[in-house]
């Protein structure tokens, strides 16, 4: 895959936004601006949080994601399911039924995508083990996390765990297991259900990679919202007899906060949930204020994949009912109902071997010049101007702060005059005149935002 390219699932429709700025200013790495009265997104600066979509008032802010009619494009169609899709739905709607009625909607094959956790987690702790030198080492479950890191925090890549997530996993094991029957290669086709938009980013574009394991990416509210309304149109009792899963009761809440350590072996590990909470912590890290760290688990999410913005239900609750599914598994894991030894851990030479990714590399938020000696001279140059702002922060010039304004001043997308506080001092100095400054306020906020009012006195 090409470093340079990031894929990013997160869209702005312009015909609804109406640029209010709570996107711009709830953006963790400053990606956004306003233009034209209208959100724009800084592709370089972008790591599909997807804290923009939360806030958004208007549903500007969309997920791109693929058409469900393209599953037919495959004879045998294969969905990958995350636990917390199952975390969901109501107490009294069992597994076995959405696995049902998943089947009924088109596809062949259903398979949780922690079947493959237990594997991963042994070769994490393997790559600790054997990577004393690169501590913290940091898990790359988290395709925001990694992406964040890599544009952020790039002097921390080399504390990436550079091992595939379990939706990889999972998905080499049930293509190899369908060839193993015959079938033939181009009539496979991987789905993967999403609760998050830095997931289908981290599929269109791999980090690591040149090709993603999975061939689409569905978002997890438009499946819910399917398989709930059939489940209500064939009744709470309708189930088919499906072959049994091949999830345990330690997998299931792998992807929520502290998943992926408890099944660390380290001494001294750290589960952080909600980007700005990692980002501060990161920061700390990268200033040598927090030593003598094993392992750092890392999520965007609050709550981890149970608050992913395409989840459809509260992030406490679907925390709660994974819990509740993995207890009453590991009940029967004890009392010799289910076979604790999975199907898929027969293939785990095959996982092994294609375990890795490849060097994952940094990436520049700012692209000042690839003339090392211009990008620092554009550098000084940006703290020489931020210096000279009012330092407000006061979003008018249609950037989250000053500093940031003096980046796109230097960079050419913004001109020092978008500041108003320079406008109001240039015209005091007559060096500017009234109709300029609102000429540069419209190109900033569109025409609509500068229309005439009357006051009433």
């Amino acid at each position: 895959m090409n470093e340079n390219f990031f894929y990013h699932a997160l869209q702005v429709d312009p015909k609804i936004c109406f640029g209010c700025t709570l996107c711009m200013r709830n953006c963790p790495t400053e990606a956004i601006r306003i233009r034209n009265g209208k959100a724009t997104i800084y592709e370089n600066k972008c790591v599909d949080c997807g804290e923009c979509y939360k806030v958004c008032p208007s549903g500007a802010i969309y997920v791109a994601q693929d058409d469900f009619q393209s599953i037919y494009n495959f004879k045998y169609r294969v969905v990958l399911m995350p636990s917390v899709f199952l975390g969901q739905f109501p107490e009294d709607i069992k597994a076995s039924q959405v696995y049902s009625v998943i089947m009924d909607l088109g596809f062949t094959h259903v398979m949780e995508v922690e079947a493959s956790a237990l594997i991963h987690s042994k070769l994490s702790n393997k790559y600790i083990r054997e990577n004393e030198d690169k501590k913290p080492l940091i898990s790359t479950f988290c395709p925001a996390i990694v992406r964040l890191i890599q544009v952020k925090f790039p002097a921390l890549v080399d504390n990436l765990i550079p091992i595939k997530a379990p939706v990889d996993f999972t998905a080499i094991y049930i293509r190899d297991k369908l060839l193993e029957e015959g079938i033939e290669p181009e009539d496979i086709g991987i789905f993967y259900i999403t609760p998050c938009a830095a997931k289908i980013a981290a599929t269109k574009s791999p980090v690591g990679e040149d090709k993603s394991t999975v061939d689409g990416v569905l978002n997890m509210d438009t499946m819910y919202n399917m398989v709930l309304k059939e489940i209500k149109v064939r009744g709470k009792n309708y189930q088919k007899k499906i072959s049994a899963n091949d999830v345990s009761s330690d997998c299931i809440i792998f992807s929520l906060t502290n998943g992926e350590k408890r099944l660390n072996n380290n001494k001294k590990s750290f589960a952080i949930d909600e980007i700005h909470n990692v980002i501060e912590f990161l920061e700390k890290v990268e200033d040598d204020e927090i030593e003598d760290l094993d392992f750092l688990e890392l999520r965007a999410c609050d709550e981890s994949c149970a608050g992913g913005i395409l989840t459809c239900g509260n992030r406490f609750l679907i925390n709660d009912r994974m819990f509740q599914r993995a207890k009453k598994l590991a009940e029967r894991e004890r009392n010799g109902e289910t076979l604790r030894k999975k199907e898929i851990s027969k293939k785990e030479d095959l996982l092994i071997d294609n375990a890795n990714v490849s060097k994952i590399m940094p990436r520049s938020m700012l692209k000042l010049d690839p003339d090392i000696n211009v990008a620092f001279q554009k550098l000084s140059k940006i703290r020489e101007l931020a210096v000279k702002l009012p330092q407000t922060d006061c979003n008018v010039c249609g950037a989250p702060s000053c500093k940031a304004l003096a980046e796109d001043i230097v960079c050419e997308n913004a001109k020092m005059t978008d500041c108003v506080f320079m406008q109001r001092n240039l015209e005091m100095r007559d060096s500017l005149s009234s109709n300029e400054s609102v000429e540069i306020m419209k190109k900033i906020w569109g025409e609509e935002k500068l229309k005439d009012y009357i006051l009433n006195k």
